[in-house]
């Protein structure tokens, strides 16, 4: 950043050559000691890549023998082993009868409070398990992120797209 680059990604395999061809933004060369230190901080970043990728993968086989749903889920794009994990061990292990027995669990349930002619909904309740809760939370997002054209999504940006806007205004 210091010599004017903003393009070059580091995490991409063909890093080495995108190196070779930087040039600072007057056009100059890297400098040798330069290009040496980010050759050594890529190395650095590439055997962390290795290692992360190496976790995964045991992970990935520790699920495969004990807990076979947890690899079904995470085949779903957008869902990681990480949130197929906790959902299946914190939610789906459980036998709901209906959707507010879920969203009541997770704590996602509405709060009603009435007081003699006064009703009103006091929105969520947030008195469920906390780690389901902030999992099923960050799969929605993901959801809209990773299936845009879904039914779901395109429901979820009707109802709410109308209301996001309106709050964003100034």
């Amino acid at each position: 950043m210091t010599q004017g680059i903003r393009d070059f990604k580091p995490a991409r395999r063909d890093w080495r050559e995108q190196l070779e061809t930087l040039r600072t933004a007057d056009g100059r060369n890297l400098p040798p000691c330069l290009k040496n230190e980010i050759k050594r901080e890529c190395r650095r970043l590439w055997q962390v890549i290795e290692m992360i990728m190496e976790v995964e993968a045991e992970q990935r086989q520790a699920a495969e023998t004990t807990a076979p749903g947890i690899v079904q889920l995470s085949h779903l794009r957008g869902i990681g082993l990480t949130i197929a994990s906790v959902m299946t061990n914190e939610v789906f292990f459980r036998d709901f009868q209906n959707r507010r027995e879920v969203a009541g669990y997770l704590g996602l349930a509405s709060s009603p409070w009435s007081s003699g002619a006064v009703s009103r909904d006091q929105g969520i309740q947030r008195s469920g398990n906390p780690r389901a809760r902030r999992t099923a939370i960050e799969l929605a997002w993901m959801w809209l992120r990773h299936q845009p054209d879904s039914s779901l999504a395109r429901w979820f940006h009707e109802r709410v797209g109308a209301a996001k806007d309106a709050s964003a205004a100034p």
